[in-house]
């Protein structure tokens, strides 16, 4: 299945292509590399890089967490650090929180309505 560049879901990503697939700059995504050891493309001669689906999967992952739900660098690093030596049951659970904040804001909303309601 093709994606926005034109290339099959599994085909290998330049930096370049991977920079405008997900809006990150090129010079972030290899910071990223010096950051998080589990970000590791092949690099061919000249350095150039090339992302496995399994790297795309991890930087759009590494930009959830850092860009939208707000943790740090060094968060990131225990997150994925701790996924890794962890069981597969208790990963899942520590990447995929049970609550999102907007669900916790929903449900305090819903029980301030009904406290309001029982007055």
């Amino acid at each position: 299945m093709p994606d926005s560049s034109g290339k099959a879901s599994t085909a290998f990503r330049t930096i370049g292509e991977l920079s405008n697939d997900t809006g990150l700059p090129q010079h972030i995504l290899r910071y990223w590399e010096t950051r998080f050891p589990q970000l590791r493309p092949l690099q061919r001669a000249g350095n150039r890089r090339y992302y496995r689906v399994e790297d795309v999967a991890l930087v759009r992952r590494i930009d959830q967490l850092l860009n939208r739900d707000g943790y740090t660098v060094r968060g990131v690093q225990q997150l994925l650090a701790a996924e890794k030596g962890a069981p597969a049951a208790v990963a899942a659970e520590v990447a995929a929180p049970a609550e999102t904040p907007i669900t916790a804001l929903r449900a305090i909303r819903d029980m301030l309505a009904e406290a309001l309601a029982a007055d």
